[in-house]
Parts: C-alpha cells; structure tokens; sequence
C-alpha cells in the first residue's frame, strides 16, 4: 500500500471481527516502533500481547467503572462539542471495554521513564520518553494498517495503570502507554466521519 494511501486509510475502528491475527503479522506491525524517533536513541520499548477474552477482561476490569464515572460529565459536556466530536464522543464511550476484549489481541506498550515520573515533569524535555513512546505507536497504527489491520487504544485513567502493571509484573521504572486492540474490522464495522481540515488554512509564514 503507498504511503499516503496508509495515512488516507489508517481510522480508530472499535468493532472488531473474529479473524486471528496471526503472530507473524503482529510481529511485523510491532517491529515498526523500533523505526520511530527516540529520545536519547534507546529504544526501550517492551511489549506485552494479550490473547483470548478472559485473559484481557482480567486486565481491563477497571476500565467499565472508571467510563461509567466520566459517562454522565462527558454526556453533558458533548452538548458543547460540534457536530463531529459529539458523533466520535456518543460512538467511543459505550465501546471502552467492548472493543479491547472483541479484538482478541491487546498490545500492552511500556516504555522505560527516566528521571522523572511521567505524570510529575519538572519541564517539557521531562516528557521526551513519552513523546518517544507515542511516536512508537503511531508507527504501529500506521504498520497495522498497511498490514489491512484496524487499532484502537485507550489512554489509562484512574486506577488502570497501576492495575495493569501488577498483574502483567511491569518493572517499577517502565510506563504503561495505551491499552491497545489490534484486530480486524467487522463486516457492520461503524467509522466516525473524519473532520475536514484545509492544510492551506494551518500553514503560517514566519508568523501566526
């Protein structure tokens, strides 16, 4: 697929199908974060692959109370969201933990945090490790989708960090990035409407 094809076609899809990926294919997408740029050049990336429904509702267990505690202030906050937000927003909330057990393959990312405790920088190059982390997982987003695969991933919140690394026994000084499910779209697959953006519009000469 050409490149720009792959950034044309790669969406956040969270109805997934019952097709395996096999552990050749997801192999090849992972290897795809060791392309991405780095902080410090380290690469120090760990993955753990999660298969088969009971073995990932263990891991994600918090995650159905922790969305039902922001579902009713995030209802009403979508009353101020535009027209695609809202339709993204009403989409991905009921799905949080539907859509990482029906992919039958989650990637756990974790990156080793330096110095600083990432949710504590003491400045913006304090978050290098974690821009490094990101940059590796849109590359694996982009692998996947070249590969004819579809992701979703979630951002921990609450407790779901700390729940992960315990069960999983994550060292101390790695950092769990997303909750990420990698599979392949359902045939009634739904794909929120992509917001129009004009490059042109974005693109500022020397001043805003």
């Amino acid at each position: 697929m050409e490149f720009y094809e792959v950034l044309e076609r790669r969406r956040t899809i969270r109805d997934f199908s019952d097709k395996i990926v096999t552990d050749e294919v997801l192999e090849k997408i992972l290897s795809a974060a060791f392309k991405a740029p780095t902080n410090d050049h380290l690469r120090q990336f760990e993955f753990i692959v999660v298969r088969g429904r009971e073995n990932i509702a263990r891991l994600v267990a918090p995650v159905t109370e922790n969305t039902r505690n922001i579902q009713q202030a995030g209802l009403e906050a979508a009353e101020a969201m535009d027209e695609d937000e809202r339709a993204m927003f009403v989409d991905a909330l009921p799905k949080q933990r539907r859509m990482l057990i029906e992919s039958d393959c989650l990637v756990l990312p974790f990156f080793r945090q330096k110095d600083c405790p990432l949710c504590r920088p003491t400045d913006q190059s304090s978050l290098n490790y974690f821009a490094s982390a990101w940059a590796a997982v849109e590359n694996i987003l982009l692998a996947a989708t070249a590969e004819g695969l579809s992701c979703a991933f979630r951002i921990p919140i609450g407790n779901e960090p700390e729940h992960v690394k315990r069960l999983v026994g994550a060292p101390e000084e790695y950092e769990f990035t997303c909750f990420l499910a990698v599979g392949y779209a359902a045939e009634n697959v739904h794909v929120c409407r992509q917001k129009e953006i004009r490059t042109a519009d974005r693109i500022h000469r020397n001043v805003w």
